[in-house]
């Protein structure tokens, strides 16, 4: 039997591609940035996990704010006096909501990376569990893809609302958001390739026992 059909191929082609988009994505500050051609802009930008500031007021400290916050910081910074005061404002629901979907995304591509490294480097179609494999990872793929989607749709919703970040008219969703998208969507794509390698390889495996069968009952009449 042959080791792995076309789509099996391009499906993992399609599954790298996507996964390096994803780990970009979730590691990198610029899913929402500031136009860089308006001065005085209080954001520069922010990630799921990072956010940087040109000169931030306290939010608790409207009338007359005494504390700014500049430069980038981990959302979770322990160290910056007042930066776990202000961390509600940080990590509205949604951005927890985005936080925890991503996660999810990132977690089982992660899963699916190993998978795929024993898919394509340690078995072959006779082992017993071949096809199991592969359903699994598009099954791990499909979670991946639909977590994703979930987190790029509530942050594309929420944002870049006003009563959130600074200059929200001037705000715009960044390169991390856009790879985070094309990650999402290259994960159910790949999803749906290696669903369908599955069945191609079960299809092999029962013709090839029928085959065996047959060649049997011949030989023996």
């Amino acid at each position: 039997m042959k080791k792995r059909s076309l789509s099996g191929n391009v499906g993992v082609g399609v599954f790298l591609v996507g996964f390096i988009c994803v780990c970009v994505a979730f590691g990198t500050p610029s899913w929402l940035v500031s136009d860089p051609r308006i001065v005085g802009a209080q954001l520069d930008r922010l990630g799921l996990w990072r956010h940087c500031f040109r000169s931030l007021p306290n939010p608790q400290e409207s009338d007359a704010p005494r504390r700014f916050f500049v430069g980038c910081r981990w959302v979770y910074d322990p160290f910056t006096a007042g930066y776990s005061e202000i961390r509600g404002f940080l990590l509205p629901p949604f951005m927890i909501a985005t936080q925890v979907f991503f996660t999810i995304c990132f977690l089982l591509g992660l899963v699916s990376f190993f998978l795929i490294l024993l898919f394509t480097l340690c078995c072959d179609p006779e082992r017993k569990r071949y096809i199991e494999l592969i359903t699994t990872i598009g099954y791990l793929l499909l979670g991946s893809g639909i977590s994703g989607g979930i987190a790029v749709i509530v942050f594309a919703c929420f944002g870049n609302t006003n009563g959130w970040m600074p200059g929200h008219a001037n705000n715009y969703l960044g390169w991390s958001f856009a790879l985070a998208v094309i990650g999402s969507v290259l994960m159910l794509i790949a999803s749906g390739l290696l669903l369908v390698e599955a069945n191609v390889q079960r299809k092999k495996r029962d013709y090839l026992k029928e085959s065996q069968m047959r060649f049997q009952l011949e030989s023996r009449a």
